[in-house]
């Protein structure tokens, strides 16, 4: 459960992301951190996550006891928790400068814990795959409108190997109001790994498509 409440912010984005995977309110305070916490709500080895989990007492140079709260602590399904902070990358060089000693004894405490302490930045995994699992997210936590929709379109992609989500549900259905019905579907489908596409490149009607059966 997060030790400290979240205030709200008229500088920076803060807010509260539905989430399934959280333990306690997933609250973040800039666009960065929710893009990362629905990076690991879209993770599949991602079983759970806390928002600004623990604080962490530390002494700064001026010998002054200090408590610093990290952003998230993930709990995996394939390896130990980790404890992030996440900053942009050009913010990261100057927090390090400054508070070294902090982060040390972040690392000191995670240890102790079986836990690692890492930095998460956009460089991790690039704005473009944050973006594109911000807009699969919905689809993925809606699950499939129709099942046999789900068939439909495995079939038609294993028949055909690869594709584009518009050539799938034009071979589909001639008509419009049907096509459409289809794509909540289709995104579900990429959202969960039953259909191959690159996450790194924009997602669009027109990006490749494969099958992964």
């Amino acid at each position: 459960m997060p030790v400290r409440k979240i205030p709200k912010n008229y500088r920076n984005l803060t807010g509260l992301l539905p989430s399934e995977k959280s333990v306690g309110e997933a609250g973040f305070e800039s666009a960065l951190e929710r893009d990362v916490l629905i990076y690991f709500e879209f993770k599949s080895n991602v079983r759970k996550f806390e928002v600004q989990p623990v604080q962490i007492e530390w002494v700064d140079e001026q010998k002054r006891k200090r408590t610093y709260t990290p952003d998230v602590l993930v709990h995996f399904d394939d390896r130990n928790p980790i404890i992030y902070e996440i900053k942009y990358s050009q913010d990261l060089t100057e927090l390090l400068n400054e508070d070294r000693d902090k982060f040390r004894t972040a690392i000191g405490f995670a240890r102790k814990k079986g836990w690692r302490f890492k930095f998460f930045t956009e460089d991790k995994v690039g704005m473009t795959y944050l973006k594109n699992i911000r807009f699969l997210l919905p689809f993925l936590q809606a699950g499939p409108r129709v099942e046999t929709d789900m068939d439909l379109i495995d079939d038609k992609l294993h028949e055909l190997t690869e594709s584009t989500p518009r050539q799938i549900i034009t071979s589909i259905y001639a008509d419009e109001f049907n096509q459409a019905d289809l794509i909540p579907t289709l995104w579900y489908l990429v959202a969960t790994e039953q259909i191959g596409i690159n996450l790194h490149e924009p997602l669009t009607m027109i990006s490749k498509i494969w099958s992964v059966r």
